[in-house]
């Protein structure tokens, strides 16, 4: 008998009538001889709603109250689909991340996860209980709340999956991993696998679909990932270790605009004071992404790196501590337009060809970086349609 474990967004979850459709698909898996846990986000756009609610409470919301007051999203879902369950005539038990000792470590709002007790689940599981889950949250050594980020309940699943040894599936308002956002290029096409390495890139670069911690712990612990449409026979994609890749050198692109350019203009070129820079942005939690530095000149250097716009405010804190503010300069006109694949360890050009046909229609790359399978450019935010079309043609995407 297999343990599956199954992942529910919020937008699956939203009204009554999509909870009671959800029950209905686990109660059939179940039928199937399976042993079910299942993780469910907060219902349709919950979370937003209290996040606004917390704003218009306070300036600056606290951010263990918030973790506090956001965590209730799941455990609404997670209530209201065992009782679906149980109305169906099966029996179901809903667990917070207390109940289940999902222990975290970090920082409030974006935690990461330490242990689960799995001994829990298995003893409900034993019992013939359908065991439903509140994703996103855990407690951390101190008692308090905290939850995971956005995306956490990918994280909670795949993490929980590894514990019980079990497989991993997770269900959303898209039917698998398209090599483009179809709502940015309507002939995108379908992928049926995707290896953890492409995705773990993609989803860090923002694609939407799989939160990249939940991708990370899914390649450490060899848990193969399957992303489909909920309650939908439509086949969907696998994120797993693949073989054989065919010579295709792009599998994927990503195009955000959730980021934020600042640029230190004319400060002194030392080694020490960069360091010291970048570890006080650091020690805020801050990620900082694309970096590109001018060539030291008399003593001075200009440097430039991305960081999402939600943390901004609290950087420009840190670097006040190092600039003057005529030397900062902000630019919000950005998007991180990257794409990503494998081939790309074994096909040279690629980088020519796309920054070929972005000089034929006037796109400016503002910063460039790259990995061995990556390429990720700031643009312009109003370029973003026309680089992914231009790009998802080229290279039939």
């Amino acid at each position: 008998m297999a343990i599956i474990v199954q992942k529910y967004g919020g937008s699956s979850v939203a009204t009554i009538e999509k909870i009671k459709n959800v029950a209905k698909s686990i109660i059939n898996k179940k039928n199937q001889g399976n042993d079910m846990v299942v993780v469910v986000s907060a219902m349709g756009d919950t979370t937003d709603d209290l996040i606004n609610l917390a704003k218009e409470i306070a300036t600056n919301p606290c951010k263990r109250e918030l973790d506090a007051l956001l965590a209730t999203g799941e455990m609404v879902s997670s209530a209201l689909l065992a009782m679906a369950i149980k109305d169906m005539g099966y029996d179901a038990v809903s667990f917070n991340a207390y109940q289940i000792q999902l222990t975290t470590n970090g920082t409030f709002g974006k935690s990461l996860i330490e242990d689960i007790n799995e001994d829990v689940i298995l003893s409900a599981l034993l019992e013939g209980k359908i065991v439903i889950i509140a994703g996103f949250q855990g407690i951390s050594e101190e008692g308090e709340i905290t939850t995971l980020g956005r995306g956490g309940s990918d994280t909670s699943a795949v993490a929980i999956a590894a514990k019980l040894s079990g497989q991993c599936e997770i269900y959303t308002d898209v039917d698998g991993i398209y090599s483009v956002d179809p709502r940015l290029y309507k002939e995108a096409k379908k992928i049926d696998e995707i290896s953890y390495e492409e995705m773990l890139e993609l989803s860090s670069l923002g694609a939407q679909v799989m939160h990249s911690r939940s991708v990370e712990l899914g390649e450490k612990y060899n848990i193969p990932i399957y992303v489909g449409l909920s309650c939908s026979d439509i086949k969907g994609t696998y994120i797993r270790e693949v073989r054989g890749v065919e010579n295709k050198p792009i599998t994927g692109i990503a195009a955000v605009d959730s980021d934020v350019a600042i640029t230190l203009k004319n400060i002194k070129y030392d080694i020490t004071l960069l360091a010291e820079i970048f570890q006080a942005i650091a020690a805020k939690k801050i990620n900082i992404d694309m970096i590109s530095q001018t060539t030291p000149d008399n003593g001075v250097t200009s440097i430039s790196f991305t960081i999402p716009k939600e943390e901004l405010r609290e950087c420009l804190v840190v670097l006040r501590g190092y600039a003057e503010e005529q030397q900062i300069f902000i630019d919000e006109n950005i998007c991180k337009f990257s794409v990503v694949g494998i081939g790309m360890k074994t096909t040279s050009g690629v980088a020519a060809k796309i920054f070929k046909l972005f000089s034929e229609s006037n796109i400016e790359a503002k910063m460039i970086t790259t990995s061995e399978i990556r390429i990720t450019c700031a643009i312009k935010s109003e370029d973003k349609m026309k680089a992914v079309a231009l790009v998802a043609k080229e290279f039939e995407l």
